[in-house]
């Protein structure tokens, strides 16, 4: 997805920082999937907002995988150079600028290493239905699946909950409502931003239609079983009788 800025919805991005990170800093790994990263502004600005609230001991431990379609092949390269011209910075603050950004002279500016190498590109069709990683902490999908269908983006969001750890976060932007069929796998987690706690399935829960379904196989087996045990013995009467 093209169209995305330095500091866009910053908002939810703010709340992120606020309310979810607090609950995963004590993690060894804080691994984020930003899912239709286009050019890496979204991803770039989070990375900068966490360094901003995290001591350098804590923000080592993040790990921001980008991921887009990118089918004309134009987000990897600008992602992984971290290069930016000068008129994609004007929203971003001026001190921001000064600790995350370095001057390249005409060709704009180049984020910091200490930014860019918590950050990794890859291009990944949502589409797809298979997750880049299983272990994810939070996943950031925001402005994309309403460019999908309603089936599609069930399957989608079926996916992020398959991909994130017990306890992840889902953010999605302002306007996204979840479709009802994925209501029990995520809960609201806050209510000025739309932040979604994964709900941890229970294993007996998955396994009771199976179960149930087996234990009426069974009981089918045994009414079939006696039936056919019935219909011997009255065969066996009837010819008694006749003899």
């Amino acid at each position: 997805m093209a169209f995305s800025y330095f500091f866009r919805d910053s908002q939810t991005l703010e709340a992120i920082r606020d309310f979810v990170i607090p609950h995963l800093r004590d993690r060894r790994f804080i691994r984020i999937w930003d899912a239709g990263c286009a050019r890496g502004a979204e991803p770039y600005t989070l990375a900068m907002l966490l360094r901003d609230s995290m001591g350098y001991m804590v923000f080592r431990n993040v790990y921001i995988h980008a991921t887009d379609i990118d089918e004309m092949d134009r987000y990897g390269h600008q992602i992984n150079s971290g290069i930016y011209p000068q008129s994609d910075l004007d929203r971003v603050p001026q001190d921001v600028i000064h600790r995350h950004f370095e001057s390249i002279g005409y060709r704009g500016y180049k984020i910091k290493d200490e930014i860019r190498n918590r950050l990794q590109f890859e291009r990944h069709d949502l589409l797809s239905y298979e997750p880049p990683r299983m272990d994810f902490s939070l996943i950031v999908c925001k402005n994309v699946l309403l460019h999908f269908d309603p089936s599609a983006q069930v399957k989608i969001l079926h996916m992020f909950h398959k991909a994130l750890v017990n306890g992840g976060y889902l953010a999605t932007e302002q306007s996204q409502k979840l479709p009802e069929a994925v209501s029990h796998l995520f809960e609201p987690a806050m209510s000025h931003a739309k932040i979604y706690r994964k709900v941890t399935i229970p294993a007996t829960s998955r396994t009771s239609l199976v179960l149930k379904t087996k234990s009426v196989s069974n009981e089918k087996s045994k009414i079939d079983t006696r039936t056919a045990a019935q219909q011997d013995m009255i065969c066996r009467i009837s010819g008694m009788v006749n003899q």
